[in-house]
């Protein structure tokens, strides 16, 4: 590891193609083996913001995830896009985590590696969409930490300033180091990797770590399944419906529609 710039770690997911997945209905998951994988669109968004700091004031980025074996594509993926190192987080006790299990473990490896500044994470996964492990994360490492980050404006060994978009107002946040930012998709446009960068990767060592790597440093009850106090009660689908049509006839329908669409408040009758 570079002894100058900031050490970013940046986790990444592998998730499933939304268009494509099929949902296991009787056990409340989702079926990651209906459709292929890909990675995390709003983790690029965070590796792109590391690799941006990166090559502003240098660094390190470890780029970590916790996944099955067949993740290691996306670890190889985040080394063709700029990461120096990738870790693999898998292990058949980690499974069935919900999101706080899974940051537990995340934080767990992360305490293991030792030193770090700035923990980049994206928003939240498209097959999850709860946004919860970055701030969990965050919080097991008791570490301050800012969501929904559009801009990162200055970024020192010791602090960053960031604009943060909460929806109603931007809001402009300085943050002491080590901290976590989870970041939008408005914050940049990730880079493509060259056939030279994929060719590196796919050379480099992804590292495989299991529950027991992390033995030191975590209670695994607190691992997978058994470390989730959360639980999918049921999946269910909306019904299809066809379109529905009312349909007004006679001298009066003019009046009758009217009056339906005033009744619905798609418009407002003003007086005169």
């Amino acid at each position: 590891m570079e002894s100058s710039g900031l050490h970013i770690i940046v986790p990444v997911k592998q998730v499933p193609d939304i268009e494509m997945v099929k949902f296991d209905v009787e056990r409340g998951r989702i079926d990651r083996s209906s459709a292929p994988g890909e990675t995390n669109p709003f983790d690029l968004n965070a590796l792109e913001a590391a690799i941006r700091i990166k090559e502003e004031v240098g660094g390190f980025i470890t780029a970590i995830s916790m996944c099955p074996p067949q993740a290691e594509s996306t670890l190889r993926d985040a080394i063709a896009r700029g990461a120096d190192r990738a870790i693999l987080l898998t292990d058949p006790r980690f499974a069935g985590a919900d999101t706080l299990a899974t940051s537990y473990t995340l934080a767990c490896a992360i305490r293991k590696l030792g030193h770090f500044d700035l923990i980049i994470c994206g928003e939240k996964t498209v097959d999850g969409d709860t946004g919860q492990v970055g701030p969990e994360l965050a919080e097991h490492l008791n570490i301050p930490h800012v969501a929904y980050v559009s801009e990162i404006r200055e970024v020192s060994k010791e602090r960053v300033l960031v604009v943060a978009d909460m929806g109603d107002a931007y809001y402009l946040v300085e943050m002491k180091l080590p901290g976590l930012l989870t970041v939008t998709k408005d914050i940049n446009v990730p880079r493509l990797p060259t056939l030279r960068d994929r060719l590196r990767a796919k050379r480099a060592v992804v590292e495989v770590w299991t529950a027991d790597d992390l033995a030191d440093v975590a209670d695994m009850s607190r691992f997978g399944y058994t470390g989730s106090p959360t639980t999918v009660y049921r999946i269910s689908f909306p019904e299809e419906r066809g379109r529905m049509a009312e349909i007004f006839k006679g001298p009066s329908a003019v009046d009758e529609l009217i009056e339906s669409l005033v009744k619905e408040g798609v418009i407002r009758v003003v007086e005169a």
